[in-house]
């Protein structure tokens, strides 16, 4: 008896040891936010390693009212009582010895490990190695693809073949949408042959386009998948290989007569009876190459598939003086945009073409709208039409005041730490408790507009949820801490936002965060002949799928993060990258108006008929891509990086501790 009695007696001395820890040291057991229970645990007692405890916000529950993290409030509730001001446009800081301690650590990593490996300066010989890997994971998934799928459109990566769309199935839209017929991956590889300096594989492989590639096929696609992937990079390379500057080294094919440009005009023309008949001016979702809109199709599309078309379209019309491809892209804005709350100025994600009724209500940043907004900004940056940036800020001001939720900084400030959550377009509020992985894009959106703080934060966010899984989940609760969806397809977004980061910044860290990517696909996506599809984040089970964007994005995206010397950076060329990562230089020639006599600058007609007044092209006002990669930073001079008693929230906000 006196044993138990002695075991129960330290038992309780841990437990009262504990208790103690807890109280005066905040060194007890994390019961964070996202904890399954009806009760607020702020992160009141959270220390960095070298200042005292974040002050307490107080609970965030309230009688008869909303419990939890503030992000499950709407704005106006809480310590901010108003919505948050339009976008700050911060300058970069000047930097100290970086801290990150603590940063997206497990348990039992100290200040001074983190301190060491991300706040360190990123050797050249370290970056050319990761440049170099970049480089390699390209080049294994291409050769592959060369050697087991072409002409068909996607390798399939642990079998070793190709694949092409499921003609026994109709209705298996994750293949047939994006899959035409008409060698997909090669086609959506160009510019990285380009932007890598491969000048022999890319005259080849432009050559191999030319004579092997038709659109003349019985092929039912998504509009919008044609568009962004084919179309944009047809428009892409030909823009390459006409370049009278050759930035990227000799482009140039011998007795080229613009074949590329005369195929993205015949893609461009089979995808137009998407526009025709539809009461709303929005176009179908989906086409048949070779007979038009199919009879059965549906008559609902989401907002990014329909509103994301203008930046190619716009592209071939001007190249081409023919306002036709701009005319129909630019309707089909405009109407989405018409069809916005009055309330909240939010979009919903998926609507009627016919009817304009709003079949899905909800309002986020990922997938059904991501890329409409980006293409308010980018249409702006490369035609200067005034009206798409008043757009993009109006829709921007929207996203802060009703899909923002958390602290008002980044960096200082009770509360929870920023992030975009998924709610009502009329009333604003919480649909769920989810983002997905497409969301990633926005820190490099809000790279483009200045609003790099914001931008450094919701970054952290997704680079935490790597860190945990490797991989980011196609959906994640931020509630219950853990993936709703568990596969990764190989995505780009999270790279795209890290690499524009570290061009705004300089800050190695975004150099680390490349690197930790990198090692990430080589060790659970590498498989016998390229790169797979993750079926599991947890259990990193694979399917056999490599799909076309692994190429023109993700291993671009990384590629130009290592290569610091890339004609990109170094050229004095503007550039911008479209929604699928095909580059784009930005220049006068893009902002003129070939068709000038059918619309006069003073004015032209709107959907109703109405006289409406066309504003002139606007010089340039919003940070560019590469205008970033051109000016030589001051190397003193970084924007703050998070500080680490708020990195350490996010860490806890995921569950790495």
């Amino acid at each position: 008896m006196q044993w138990r009695a002695l075991v129960l007696g330290l038992v309780l001395l841990r437990l009262g040891l504990h208790g103690v820890l807890w109280l005066v040291f905040g060194l007890g057991p994390s019961m964070g936010f996202y904890q399954r229970f009806p009760l607020s645990f702020g992160f009141q007692r959270l220390r960095s390693p070298d200042g005292p405890a974040s002050p307490t916000s107080g609970p965030v529950g309230r009688p008869g009212g909303l419990s939890g993290p503030s992000w499950l409030q709407p704005p106006g509730t809480g310590a901010a009582q108003s919505p948050r001001k339009a976008p700050r446009r911060p300058g970069p800081g000047v930097c100290g010895p970086a801290h990150w301690g603590y940063v997206l650590g497990g348990r039992g990593r100290g200040p001074d490990e983190y301190e060491k490996r991300y706040s360190g300066a990123f050797p050249p010989q370290l970056r050319a190695q990761m440049r170099d890997l970049a480089r390699g994971m390209f080049v294994f998934g291409y050769d592959n693809y060369m050697a087991h799928a072409f002409p068909q459109d996607e390798l399939n990566p642990i079998h070793c073949r190709g694949r092409g769309p499921d003609r026994g199935d109709p209705s298996n839209l994750n293949i047939n949408d994006v899959l035409g017929n008409y060698s997909l991956t090669l086609v959506d590889a160009l510019d990285t042959l380009a932007i890598m300096g491969n000048s022999s594989e890319f005259q080849k492989a432009v050559k191999l386009v030319i004579n092997t590639v038709s659109f003349d096929k019985d092929s039912t696609v998504q509009v919008f998948e044609a568009t962004i992937r084919v179309l944009g990079s047809l428009l892409s390379a030909h823009r390459i290989i006409t370049d009278s500057k050759q930035p990227f080294g000799d482009m140039t094919i011998k007795d080229y007569d613009n074949e590329l440009l005369y195929m993205a005009h015949d893609l461009a023309v089979r995808l137009l009876p998407a526009f025709e008949n539809t009461k709303t001016g929005i176009p179908y979702p989906r086409v048949n190459l070779k007979t038009g809109v199919p009879p059965d199709t549906n008559n609902e599309t989401c907002t990014a598939g329909a509103g994301s078309l203008l930046v190619e379209f716009g592209i071939l019309s001007r190249l081409l003086g023919d306002s036709t491809f701009e005319w129909v892209a630019r309707r089909a804005v405009k109407a989405l945009w018409n069809l916005r709350s009055n309330d909240t100025g939010l979009l919903g994600n998926v609507v009627n073409i016919q009817t304009g009724h709003w079949v899905g209500k909800q309002s986020g940043l990922g997938a059904g709208l991501d890329s409409f907004y980006e293409y308010l900004l980018k249409s702006y940056i490369l035609f200067g039409e005034k009206e798409d940036l008043e757009m993009f800020n109006a829709a921007y001001q929207s996203i802060q005041n009703y899909l923002r939720r958390g602290r008002e900084a980044c960096n200082e400030g009770e509360g929870d730490p920023p992030l975009y959550v998924n709610v009502n377009m009329f009333s604003g509020q919480l649909m769920n408790t989810w983002i997905d992985s497409l969301q990633a894009f926005f820190p490099g959106l809000q790279v483009l507009i200045g609003d790099v703080e914001d931008a450094i934060c919701l970054h952290a966010f997704y680079y935490a949820i790597w860190k945990r899984y490797g991989a980011l989940p196609e959906r994640y609760n931020w509630q219950l801490q853990a993936p709703d969806v568990l596969f990764y397809p190989l995505r780009p977004e999270l790279v795209e936002s890290t690499y524009l980061l570290y061009q705004a910044t300089k800050n190695p860290f975004y150099l680390h965060v490349g690197m930790d990517i990198l090692q990430s696909l080589e060790k659970y996506t590498k498989v016998k002949c390229g790169y797979a599809t993750l079926h599991h984040v947890i259990d990193k089970s694979t399917e056999d799928r490599m799909e076309s964007f692994f190429l023109s994005e993700t291993c671009k995206y990384l590629y130009l993060l290592f290569d610091e010397d890339n004609p990109v950076h170094k050229s004095g060329t503007r550039y911008m990258f479209t929604t699928e990562g095909h580059i784009v230089s930005v220049d006068e020639h893009l902002r003129e108006l070939p068709w000038k006599e059918f619309f006069s600058e003073e004015g032209g007609q709107d959907q109703g008929g109405k006289s409406v007044h066309r504003p002139k092209p606007h010089e340039l006002k919003v940070i560019n891509s590469s205008s970033n990669c051109n000016r030589v930073p001051d190397e003193r001079r970084y924007f703050l990086p998070l500080k680490s008693v708020y990195m350490r929230q996010i860490d806890q906000m995921v569950g790495l501790i």
